[in-house]
């Protein structure tokens, strides 16, 4: 305080002196009076927006129903604890205040830490989810597809957010050509679920021609997402005609809109990717096919001009008679080869015939009885082959070469 004192000076104008304070003066002297007030305090509360650095130091805030204190349990004191920290446990903790100069903030430095029951906010998590799973509205049966393919978005989340600006990136980085309806809600705070469950119903009502909605909004602690986690925003997703995705924080937080809604995403930019990834991937397909169609009608037309080139440039239709001159030529030459085949197989045949004729005419009888010989039948015109076959009396005929003639045998030997 001495230090302090020595910095002021007197206020002339009515005798009392005041004190000036550097800022860095006021705030060591404000967090020696706390670390000396306060070196041991007990609190309870819960645990919200917890977060284990790679350092090994716990931060996080211990709220209630109305307030928050940020902490901190640091590496050396948390290697003890016998349980794993996490958002809406209740706790009962012996902690020093302390300030942190530099920023000016306050907050309490944890050495000890121990359950301390179900948490307020845990608690009424508990207790919706059950009552909405008895009426059944977790089902899948009652969950809408999501379409294949996106033409309008409607968007439920703070016009000031990042989760917003998340979205619009992807949409932009995937060159989405869709339609995009953003309905402004306050996603924190009193209020935020009765702003967001009128902008669901109210899309519903006025815009029933969007393909799909996004409710959501970025990270947070679990007071701050509370609003996902209460029965009039559950009940407006479960009445929507329009299939609803929910993209509530990060991956790790998971809220009542979540197991309503027809599909969750671990982040407001994953929901975009989601909805998305369909048409993307149909856009892609189609601009292959195009290309593939571009490069296929390319090739044909390059390979028909040339075709046209190559037969234009031919002698064909330079000198026509080419073609028909050298046919005609081995027409001719055909004609004369086929006339010289005919007449060899003319001459083979009746080569051939004569010599069968020969033989005919050699075998024939009547070839025999120009040499002097003769055939001679009985009555019955047989031929008699021994003089034993016919009587004396008999009357015979004789065959000569050159005609017959008849007789009777007087005797035979």
């Amino acid at each position: 305080m001495s230090e302090c004192m020595e910095s002021g000076f007197k206020n002339e104008g009515n005798g009392s002196p005041f004190v000036v304070y550097t800022v860095t003066q006021l705030t060591n002297e404000i967090k020696a009076i706390l670390e000396s007030s306060y070196s041991v305090v007990w609190i309870i509360g819960e645990i919200s927006n917890f977060k284990l650095l790679n350092s090994g130091h716990m931060y996080f805030s211990v709220v209630d129903a109305n307030a928050q204190i940020k902490a901190v349990m640091f590496k050396n004191t948390n290697i003890s604890l016998s349980f794993a920290p996490e958002d809406g446990m209740r706790v009962l903790i012996c902690c020093k205040l302390s300030s942190y100069v530099k920023y000016g903030g306050y907050r309490i430095v944890v050495n000890n830490m121990r359950q301390y029951g179900i948490g307020e906010f845990c608690y009424a998590y508990e207790k919706l989810k059950n009552k909405l799973e008895l009426e059944g509205i977790f089902r899948e049966s009652f969950k809408k597809p999501i379409p294949t393919i996106v033409n309008k978005i409607g968007i439920v989340t703070s016009q000031d957010g990042a989760a917003l600006f998340d979205i619009l990136k992807v949409i932009d980085d995937l060159n989405a050509n869709v339609e995009v309806l953003i309905h402004p809600a306050r996603v924190q705070g009193k209020g935020a679920e009765n702003e967001i469950s009128r902008a669901i119903r109210y899309l519903n009502c006025h815009n029933k021609n969007l393909d799909v909605l996004l409710v959501g909004r970025g990270g947070g602690s679990i007071e701050d997402l509370w609003a996902f986690n209460t029965e009039h925003v559950a009940r407006a997703i479960f009445d929507s005609k329009i299939p609803i995705v929910s993209c509530v924080g990060h991956e790790t937080d998971f809220t009542i809109t979540d197991l309503v809604a027809d599909m969750r995403a671990s982040t407001p930019s994953a929901a975009a990717e989601i909805v998305l990834r369909d048409r993307n991937n149909v856009k892609n397909r189609i601009e292959f096919l195009q290309k593939s169609l571009d490069d296929t009608i390319r090739f044909t037309l390059n390979y028909c001009l040339e075709k046209f080139y190559r037969f234009v440039s031919s002698k064909v239709l330079d000198r026509p008679y080419f073609i028909y001159e050298s046919k005609a030529s081995y027409l001719d030459g055909l004609n004369v080869r086929l006339l010289k085949s005919i007449d060899r197989v003319i001459k083979s045949k009746s080569d051939k015939l004569k010599d069968i004729y020969h033989k005919l005419d050699v075998l024939h009888p009547l070839f025999i009885l120009k040499r002097g010989f003769s055939i001679c039948y009985d009555s019955s015109n047989k031929i008699i082959k021994s003089s034993k076959s016919v009587a004396v009396g008999d009357t015979i005929k004789i065959r000569f070469a050159l005609g017959s003639l008849s007789a009777e045998v007087k005797n035979y030997e």
